[in-house]
């Protein structure tokens, strides 16, 4: 029986020309963007991936498949040193989702044109540590949102342009009241507000942010919080201010300034949003002013809900959530909640030794 001659992946081979690689190196990642979004992953999330490949790229000066363990060692050792941790760790897992597509697509191909096998240079010694969602937004309490609304309010009757002020007023009574985020108030059509359904009627937001970067999620929200009277009143008062065709297909709940090419209004874009939430802030809430932003606002329903009896379960289906432990990090108790059961676990622990005891 003659014995097969085997060869080991790692010998050398003759390597292919440099404009080959460059070639076959363009070739690999189109191919990779396009793996990714037969994966269903948004437009945004793809672009930030292939962004942080091509910075890495362009650090390496040298195609990323010839990175070694020491060679990422010195990039997040030394490069991405002080960056924060959320870049690191964007950058990480962009090259370990590369390396991942490059050794199931590509390994062949790769050792033939250069004689490397492909070997992720991120391991257990040197991936970065901490957590994208580590920080933590701690929400005003009820009184200061209260006041906040209710000076915003007032400035309703004495500000120069009512209609943006009304707008961005009732766009933050959303963020606060239903847990809105500020691109899916932006997105929404007048047409999405479906005043028959359930008992205060529903918003429905069609452009949800997805788990882990795929697409839109959708959702029915409650309007809840005296949402559906808020909205009702900029309706009927205010919404005509900026466009008179309530009908018209496609028309948004928050209309812009600006025009489009029919005379029809555009749709608000969030910097309006967040500009007018931060200038109310430094008006009626000031020691929030550089703090109160829309996603605070959000954090803020999340633990009013809570400490108003919701369980998290509904909280989670309200806000969007994918995973019930993001919900979770989005109820900040001001209160004595936590004290509370403390002390009442102590007394039943009492009561049981007590029992005992006699």
């Amino acid at each position: 029986m003659a014995l097969a001659a085997v060869r080991d992946l790692r010998e050398l081979r003759a390597p292919a020309s440099t404009e080959e690689l460059e070639a076959f190196e363009t070739d690999v990642l189109a191919g990779f963007v396009l793996a990714r979004a037969s994966a269903g992953l948004a437009d945004g999330t793809i672009r930030g991936d292939v962004g942080n490949l091509e910075q890495m790229r362009t650090w390496f000066g040298r195609p990323l498949w010839d990175m070694e363990p020491t060679d990422a060692d010195a990039y997040f050792g030394r490069v991405l040193r002080g960056s924060p941790s959320g870049t690191r760790l964007a950058r990480s897992q962009a090259l370990t989702t590369y390396f991942a597509f490059l050794e199931l697509r590509h390994k062949v191909e790769i050792h033939r044109m250069t004689g490397r096998v492909v070997d992720c240079p991120i391991d257990e010694m040197n991936r970065p540590r901490g957590s994208k969602d580590a920080q933590l937004r701690i929400p005003p309490t009820s009184p200061e949102v209260g006041a906040l609304f209710a000076g915003w309010a007032g400035e309703l009757a004495t500000c120069r342009k009512f209609g943006p002020t009304a707008r961005n007023y009732t766009a933050a009574r959303l963020m606060a009241g239903v847990g809105l985020r500020v691109n899916e108030a932006c997105r929404l059509d007048l047409a999405d507000i479906k005043w028959d359904l359930g008992r205060f009627g529903k918003l429905h937001v069609r452009y949800g942010k997805g788990s882990r970067g795929s697409g839109p999620r959708e959702r029915m929200v409650p309007l809840i919080n005296d949402a559906g009277r808020t909205l009702r009143w900029f309706i009927e008062d205010v919404w005509g201010q900026f466009d008179d065709d309530h009908a018209r297909p496609g028309a948004p709940l928050f209309p812009s300034e600006r025009k489009n090419t029919d005379g029809s209004s555009r749709r608000v874009g969030d910097d309006a949003l967040r500009t007018g939430l931060k200038d109310a802030a430094k008006s009626h809430l000031p020691s929030w002013a550089e703090k109160l932003t829309p996603h605070v606002l959000r954090h803020y329903c999340a633990s009013e809900l809570y400490l108003n009896g919701m369980d998290l379960i509904a909280i989670q289906e309200v806000l969007g959530h994918s995973w019930i432990a993001t919900t979770m990090r989005y109820v900040h108790v001001h209160g004595t909640r936590v004290e509370d059961a403390w002390e009442a676990g102590q007394e039943r622990a009492a009561k049981r030794l007590g029992g005992l005891v006699r």
